[in-house]
């Protein structure tokens, strides 16, 4: 099954947050999109592996994904090991993305900082044909996506671009929130979290409407690239 990108996240919601309007904005003009997730968020305070993963299959629908598995790396303590770039590296051959979208580079939880290098350095070793792996007892082929570029989190990082996502915020918005357990919800017993608290929810409405303002549109998406970019055309720069 090939897709056109890949988002590559930590934790089931990190690609929501992070680039949720970009990955419904790429559905809605045609191309495959997928996520793998690493890990189940088995360490969150609130809700259950279990409920995130049907929150996670809601999300899908959502946001009109071609697919989305889970790693089942352990939450917390996956490493840029040898093993566990193994376990990336097989789903970039699984799925051989043109573009993979992955964790911030830093931000206020490690595992984001520490998914942005399993992602980056998995993407580059996925491309040499002497680093062997099988599917369903089938070898794979050696693939290089064409780029990566990380999308911004819970602390602001300065992007290389950003993408309009006026249009697909209200959907976005849906499906952050089709993860019940994690955000505000006033009925709820569970402890607060740095997520659960409503201000979250603001602080990432006024950091999209931050992105949006600053290229001239309602909302955006900030990303980060390790590489310079090119372009063809001035015309495609707006």
């Amino acid at each position: 099954m090939k897709l056109d990108i890949l988002v590559l996240a930590a934790h089931p919601d990190d690609a929501e947050l992070g680039c949720g309007g970009t990955i419904i904005n790429h559905v809605a003009a045609g191309y495959k999109v997928g996520i793998v997730d690493f890990t189940r968020g088995e360490l969150g305070t609130r809700g259950t592996p279990k409920a995130r993963e049907q929150e996670g299959i809601a999300s899908a629908k959502i946001l009109g994904l071609t697919t989305r598995e889970n790693l089942n790396l352990p939450d917390g303590f996956f490493q840029n090991s040898k093993e566990h770039q193994l376990a990336v590296i097989k789903a970039v051959r699984k799925y051989q993305p043109s573009i993979v979208l992955a964790n911030a580079t830093h931000d206020r939880h490690p595992d984001h900082g520490r998914g942005s290098d399993l992602a980056f350095e998995s993407c580059f070793l996925s491309g040499l044909t002497k680093i062997e792996t099988k599917d369903e007892n089938a070898k794979q082929i050696a693939w290089r996506p064409t780029a990566l570029y990380h999308y911004i989190q819970s602390q602001f990082i300065k992007p290389d671009f950003i993408v309009d996502i006026s249009e697909t915020w209200e959907k976005k918005l849906e499906a952050i929130r089709a993860f019940k357990t994690q955000f505000f919800d006033p009925s709820s017993k569970e402890p607060e979290t740095y997520i659960s608290n409503p201000g979250f929810l603001k602080m990432l409405e006024a950091r999209a409407v931050e992105m949006g303002h600053a290229i001239g549109v309602k909302h955006g998406e900030g990303f980060v690239a390790r590489r310079w970019i090119g372009v063809k055309s001035l015309f495609d720069i707006f």
